[in-house]
């Protein structure tokens, strides 16, 4: 098999977020929009709207979770093999309120075999609002047209 350079593996997390973007009707819906993409990284935007409230006059923690984890779907995809969360956690730590825009950051901690690991931060400004973390694992196969290597 042939080596990855870094253009290579920036054009496949490209090229996998395009093709998840397409298809991926939640993140969109709610207002999502992509920042960044790359491999084993992905920073996900949102901005809360009325409707994304709780009772207590804050973001909804399932908002906050669903931004979470699309970034980290972004980032454990973006090697163009068909991966899926085995398991998820979050943090609230402070509350996000209505109109705060929400940026949160996947990063790839570990990946070996067909595991990763990745952890989110969701943040208002500069304030972390919530840490997420989040097991993929790969289940085989390619959502990408890739170039055919030689």
């Amino acid at each position: 098999m042939k080596a990855t350079t870094g253009a290579e593996a920036e054009a496949v997390a490209k090229a996998a977020a395009e093709a998840m973007w397409r298809d991926d009707s939640a993140s969109r819906d709610l207002g999502m929009e992509i920042l960044e993409v790359g491999p084993g990284r992905a920073r996900l935007a949102m901005t809360l709207r009325p409707g994304m409230t709780n009772g207590h006059g804050t973001a909804h923690g399932g908002f906050i979770f669903t931004l979470a984890d699309s970034a980290f779907a972004f980032a454990c995809n973006s090697y163009g093999d068909r991966t899926v969360a085995a398991h998820c956690s979050i943090t609230f730590l402070r509350p996000g309120t209505l109109g705060d825009r929400l940026v949160a950051t996947a990063r790839e901690v570990s990946r070996s075999g067909r595991s990763g690991l990745y952890d989110v931060s969701v943040a208002v400004g500069e304030t972390v609002i919530a840490e997420f973390r989040g097991h993929s694992r790969t289940v085989g196969g390619s959502f990408i047209d890739r170039p055919a290597e030689g």
